[in-house]
């Protein structure tokens, strides 16, 4: 009767344990496909920013004695953004790192050209290029909503694979936490205006 029991108790705990784990690996799955979905938000937004900068570099160029080493650089940092490329399933900090720096050059070489059009008056009131800049914000904006976006999500799949009893059966099944978007380097600082 004793071992009838006994195994009775250790079938009923293994139930338990293959149900339990199975729910919990369900949920991380749905929580990590949250995570997919959010990246290949980012990844369009910064796609579109990609998409309006030749558009805009022909615009800029057809202005007289226009900076030539300005427009290269914008296309070069365009063109290094878009040959980065990360997997979604694996979101390190090493990759975010690599995406995040590519991106920072594509920003800062963006700037450098809408800061030189403040030279070139008739530039600035051709209604091609004034549509395209007022795009390229939007763009950014959305930018911002999106990496936001992927940084709640993964928020939430991170917390949901490090609490217990999911982070027993999320290192099981290979379930590893993501990285985030960080501020860039001295964005914290207020930046000195001098006129």
């Amino acid at each position: 009767m004793k071992s009838i029991v006994s195994i009775g108790v250790v079938l009923l705990v293994v139930i338990l344990l293959f149900g339990i784990g199975g729910c919990s690996y369900n949920k991380m799955v749905q929580k990590q496909e949250a995570v997919s979905s959010a990246w290949s938000q980012v990844e369009n937004v910064y796609q579109r920013r990609a998409d309006l900068i030749p558009n805009l570099v022909n615009t800029v160029k057809g202005a007289a004695n226009f900076e030539k080493g300005t427009l290269e650089a914008v296309m070069q940092a365009r063109a290094s953004a878009t040959s980065v490329k990360i997997d979604a399933s694996k979101l390190d900090a090493a990759s975010f790192q690599k995406f995040e720096q590519a991106q920072q050059g594509v920003t800062s070489s963006l700037a450098r050209l809408l800061v030189s059009v403040e030279a070139y008056p008739e530039l600035k009131a051709n209604q091609n290029f004034r549509d395209l800049q007022t795009q390229l914000e939007g763009t950014e904006n959305r930018i911002s909503v999106e990496r936001k976006n992927f940084n709640e999500v993964v928020k939430d799949y991170n917390s949901h694979i490090r609490s217990f009893p999911n982070n027993l059966f999320a290192g099981m099944f290979g379930f590893t936490t993501k990285a985030y978007f960080q501020a860039a380097e001295g964005s914290d600082k207020t930046p000195e205006v001098k006129f």
